[in-house]
């Protein structure tokens, strides 16, 4: 496991609870407003300076419904793909809390992989409250579908598929991955998997959020109504049960199911995020399992590196992100 320069543990740790304290226990209402006004600045300051060489497809509908929710973006580099010569694949899935948030504040991020020899795409999807979790993995997998069906004709290969996403977009494509070897999991969803395992080489995980149980503490930052809002309407009883919802969460929880059989992960995370401890519990994990997991860890003094950094380009942090996941995704989807 590589990792940034890290701060003294015990200075460190020490100054990340005394912030998280005055934070703690945040509503689902209070998340949805304050990711509602940041939305269009976000979308603005994260797409300045476009990326050069990358030709861009918008807004494809991938169920054919006409909702800006089941739309995907394709970005490819200018040259590089050609029927004979496919390139890997990168399916992205944005973040916001699974309430909140849209594909097009990642276009900049997405653009910047691509031109470095990826077909990219980036997804939309319903959220929350409005929708559940079942309904959010139902999309990621129509997505997923029309990915299998129609990447080779923007010159990717469908057979070498890396996912990827940050905070709720890192647990979503997480998920997805686990359901391709975990049919207990697709069927409790009731979908099945649209990517076979074989065409999955590799995942990725932007301070992803892997770990449901953790919303369960007493002193975790977001309420547990987060955990309510992604069950079916209709299961009041399980929404009142603590322990029946802890037993749900299991099922909405990546770390409980990425075992041996999960394709190479790269992970990046820092102190300052949210969901920092459970980052690193899962890459333990994965070791213990004999996954190959590459990691990029920073420390509390690295200021940049608040929850999702990794979207901003104008961060050193970010640049060295990227020129890591690039190597691991040509690494993980290299012909044999």
């Amino acid at each position: 496991m590589a990792n940034a320069a890290r701060d003294d543990p015990e200075s460190s740790l020490a100054a990340g609870r005394s912030v998280r304290g005055s934070l703690r226990r945040v509503p689902v209402w209070v998340w949805r407003l304050f990711m509602h006004s940041i939305s269009q600045r976000e979308l603005r300051d994260l797409n300045v300076d476009p990326v050069a060489g990358v030709r861009q497809w918008h807004d494809i509908d991938f169920v054919g419904d006409h909702i800006r929710s089941h739309r995907l973006d394709v970005l490819v580099p200018r040259n590089g793909t050609t029927a004979q010569s496919p390139l890997p694949v990168y399916v992205y899935f944005h973040g916001g809390g699974w309430t909140s948030g849209d594909k097009a504040s990642l276009t900049k991020y997405c653009a910047g992989q691509a031109a470095c020899g990826l077909v990219v795409v980036n997804v939309n999807y319903r959220m929350a409250p409005h929708f559940h979790l079942g309904h959010v993995l139902a999309d990621a997998n129509e997505a997923l579908s029309w990915v299998t069906d129609n990447i080779n004709v923007f010159g990717g290969d469908a057979h070498r598929v890396v996912l990827g996403g940050d905070s709720a977009g890192g647990q979503i494509s997480a998920l997805m991955a686990a359901a391709t070897f975990r049919p207990e999991l697709a069927e409790h969803y009731a979908f099945i998997p649209a990517m076979a395992a074989d065409d999955l080489k590799g995942l990725v995980q932007h301070c992803s959020i892997v770990d449901l149980s953790e919303f369960f503490d007493r002193g975790f930052v977001l309420s547990l109504n987060f955990v309510r809002m992604l069950l079916p309407h209709g299961d009041k009883a399980i929404r009142k049960d603590r322990h029946r919802l802890r037993e749900e969460s299991h099922y909405m929880s990546p770390i409980e199911w990425l075992d041996s059989r999960c394709p190479p992960v790269f992970i990046t995370t820092s102190e300052r995020d949210f969901f920092y401890a459970s980052n690193m519990k899962l890459i333990r994990q994965l070791y213990q399992h004999g996954v190959p997991v590459e990691s990029l860890v920073y420390g509390w003094r690295s200021v940049n590196t608040q929850h999702t950094w990794q979207q901003n380009y104008r961060y050193p942090e970010s640049q060295e992100v990227y020129g890591r996941l690039q190597s691991f995704i040509k690494k993980v989807t290299a012909l044999a």
